[in-house]
């Protein structure tokens, strides 16, 4: 049996996975509000406690890096370490990684069906692959081609520096680096960095803000306010701040695939693109990720895909606690 976790900065999944015939099944999950939890370790101590099962193996996939085994979730105000959760949990085996290694792993777990095809990409491709996770934060990632599968590698990139590419975005740039200092990705290309956009267009008089949405906004997630308003039709500030923001995502799911030379494909996850999906599969996405001037062509060969499985990283975590098992009976 195995204990896997999806720790992110809005809600974190617990769930308990048997293996049978080499395949991971779900026998029980959970779903926490992050914030609502003063500890990572009380959180997990209640999810076993209640549920009285005793794991052999633990991984634990977290919005942050790890290193030596502890991580500071970015952006909760927890610190875990494998050690002391073990020791806690009775677990003789915890592994924490980065939550967009652990969704590495779960890509491999996955069917066609878990995801929404973007862009084709040339015949066959293989080769390394990017992830990129809007959500609560911007998590980026690896896929390291070994000639036989994939292996994932944790990142920060989406705490690198923003790089407009026009004049809107060149005041979007100086619009937020008035209040940051340093502006990266993750300011934009996430929930919150939705909200950044949409004020920025707001308080630059690109657009009026109607009042029944000044109330909501203050009522509920900004991030899906906007979306939703935009994706229905009823605000014209909200619409041009998620193409916007689409553009953006676009553009930076363009640089990863140039970085790593992605022709494996751009896996998109987290929680925002699914729900943006009819955004994504405009033709304005394809254009602005495509837009690298004489690499354009090489995009153009770049599969594009939409994780739809909200439990990927959580079955990632599952596999990498599982592999330990199998290093284990060696």
């Amino acid at each position: 049996m195995i204990l896997a976790g999806d720790v992110g900065g809005t809600n974190t999944r617990l769930a308990f996975f048997d293996i049978r015939g080499g395949q991971l099944e779900k026998v029980s999950e959970h779903t926490y509000p992050s914030r609502e939890h003063a500890s990572f370790d009380d959180l997990v101590a209640d999810f076993v406690g209640a549920q009285k099962i005793r794991a052999a193996a633990a991984g634990i996939g977290i919005a942050g890096p790890v290193r030596d085994g502890v991580s500071q979730a970015t952006n909760l105000p927890w610190i875990i370490d494998a050690r002391r959760l073990a020791q806690r949990t009775g677990i003789p085996s915890v592994v924490l990684l980065n939550d967009l290694e652990a969704n590495g792993y779960g890509i491999a777990t996955l069917a066609p069906g878990d995801f929404a095809l973007l862009q084709e990409g040339a015949p066959g491709a293989i080769g390394s692959a990017v992830i990129v996770s809007p959500g609560t934060g911007l998590g980026e990632g690896v896929l390291y081609w070994d000639g036989k599968q994939h292996w994932p590698l944790p990142s920060e990139g989406g705490h690198a520096s923003f790089a407009p590419e026009d004049e809107t975005q060149d005041e979007l740039l100086k619009y937020l680096r008035a209040q940051f200092g340093h502006v990266s990705w993750e300011r934009i290309v996430s929930g919150p960095g939705l909200f950044n956009i949409y004020k920025f267009l707001r308080d630059t008089g690109r657009e009026k803000e109607p009042a029944w949405l000044a109330q909501e906004l203050t009522r509920e997630d900004p991030g899906r306010v906007i979306s939703q308003a935009a994706l229905e039709g009823k605000c014209s500030l909200c619409e041009k701040s998620l193409d916007l923001f689409v553009a953006l995502l676009a553009q930076e799911c363009g640089n990863m695939a140039l970085k790593l030379l992605a022709m494996g494909g751009v896996y998109m996850g987290g929680g925002i693109p699914p729900k943006i999906l009819p955004k994504l599969k405009t033709p304005a996405f394809l254009q602005a990720f495509t837009n690298k001037g004489r690499f354009r062509s090489v995009l153009e060969t770049v599969p594009v895909r939409v994780i739809l499985n909200e439990y990927t990283a959580l079955r990632g975590a599952a596999r990498r606690a599982s592999m330990l098992l199998q290093a284990a009976a060696r």
